[in-house]
């Protein structure tokens, strides 16, 4: 299916999902002061941007295809402080519509309902403070993730609890559906995220083939197929060249799990990622022996060559920011495609340079140039030194009457992509044609 319609399907969903409750209670509403209807309206809307925020990291992979992980989690963000917004901003309309429901913050004087929303207001506002001080904190990834997926649901729950607990708008048959539906929503969501696909998904579990060594801190990890047991299908899954996916070493809603983009092309019996060892998962990775089975949550994303058809492809790579890419030339190369690809490796050191040789045969395959640009060049490097800057693309850019008739894909740390993105806008290239995926987005 096109993903435009697919991003358009999803896009009215949460529209939906956000004015659906509110317009009902707007259509069937009494004659009520300003302060207490705008306190039941900013109420309406606070939930339902709550529920959007909650769906949309769930892992729902044609989500993900069709917006992109990192406007998913940009949208995610984003929802997040609008719903902060109108929690503050209904709070605010019920002590207006009577000053004397300042007492409903005293927590020990307070009926249940008020205790509710008291707690659920504590609990946003510490997943907002957990979510900007995310880089300064010093948290691990998996604690933090837990703190914050703790907190969630903290939120999610009191607030239906303060909602069922007013039993003013449950009452309505209208409303009371409507709620039951966007309950049902949640409820199947995150059972699918956190029960079906970490626990039960056969499609998910894998087999180590072999663990390719890079170099001394880069290996590949090569998976195959799951044989079913009695004569079953083995796992398969179908991926665009540049996804990426989670990997897990149990079966286990708690198990250890990070994201990695899937190095290997799309037309291969195994499926392989290139993964930089920087801590103790990673480390594990590297020590699995052949036969360990691992799983696998995916494929996710829409950083691929998949989508558009456009002239030539122009690559931005950053380290193992490189993967992506490789998936999509590997790709390219089975398919015997035809158009142009340039590639720009940027890298610290000549040994960071990954898939040199392979590159190499690459050429002969497809209308492929490679430029190196390292950041700290040794003595005698003769090759590109520095930062990404419009001369140097200017100069990449295969012969087309325009640069905005090819497609630009940016993968790395955020400041080269920054970089990246601030040398294309001084040669005509539109947003739309400039695809990125950074290394922080979770």
């Amino acid at each position: 299916m096109d993903q435009r319609w697919v991003r358009t399907g999803w896009l009215s969903v949460f529209g939906l999902i956000v004015g659906a409750p509110s317009l009902v209670w707007l259509s069937i509403a009494p004659v009520e002061p300003l302060w207490d209807h705008l306190s039941v309206l900013t109420g309406l809307l606070a939930l339902s941007a709550l529920v959007c925020a909650a769906v949309l990291p769930s892992r729902l992979r044609s989500l993900n295809r069709a917006l992109g992980i990192e406007s998913v989690i940009d949208i995610h963000r984003f929802l997040g402080v609008v719903t902060a917004a109108l929690v503050f901003a209904h709070l605010a309309c019920v002590v207006a519509a009577d000053p004397s429901n300042i007492t409903l913050l005293n927590f020990e004087t307070a009926p249940d309902r008020a205790r509710a929303a008291t707690g659920a207001t504590i609990a946003l506002a510490a997943l907002a403070g957990l979510a900007v001080l995310k880089s300064r904190t010093g948290l691990s990834y998996e604690l933090w993730r837990w703190l914050h997926v703790a907190l969630a649901v903290t939120v999610i729950t009191l607030s239906a609890l303060h909602v069922w607990l007013l039993d003013h708008l449950v009452a309505e048959p209208a409303i009371g559906t409507l709620f039951g539906m966007l309950a049902a929503l949640v409820v199947g969501i995150f059972g699918y995220r956190w029960a079906w696909r970490p626990m039960f998904d056969p499609s998910t579990e894998f087999l180590v083939r072999e663990v390719r060594r890079e170099n001394a801190t880069v290996s590949t990890l090569v998976l195959e197929p799951r044989r079913r047991r009695y004569g079953g299908p083995p796992t398969t899954w179908a991926f665009a060249p540049g996804q990426f996916a989670w990997i897990r070493l149990e079966r286990s809603v708690a198990a250890e799990e990070h994201p990695f983009t899937i190095a290997s092309s799309a037309h291969l019996d195994t499926t392989e990622f290139t993964i930089r060892h920087t801590g103790d998962f990673t480390r594990a990775l590297r020590r699995l022996p052949p036969g360990s089975p691992v799983w696998v949550d995916g494929p996710h994303g829409a950083f691929t060559n998949d989508v558009g058809a456009g002239a030539g492809f122009v690559m931005i790579a950053g380290g193992v920011g490189i993967t992506p890419m490789m998936s999509m030339l590997r790709t390219a190369a089975h398919r015997g495609d035809p158009r142009p690809y340039r590639l720009v490796v940027v890298a610290s050191s000549p040994e960071d340079l990954l898939f040199r040789d392979e590159l190499a045969e690459l050429r002969f395959q497809l209308d492929l140039v490679v430029t190196e640009v390292l950041r700290r060049p040794h003595d005698g490097w003769d090759g590109h030194t520095g930062d990404i800057g419009p001369d140097l693309l200017s100069m990449v850019l295969p012969n087309t009457e325009h640069p905005d008739d090819l497609d630009y894909f940016i993968c790395g740390p955020p400041a080269l992509v920054t970089d990246a993105m601030s040398a294309l806008d001084p040669l005509g290239v539109t947003p739309a044609r400039v695809h990125t995926e950074q290394f922080d987005f979770v």
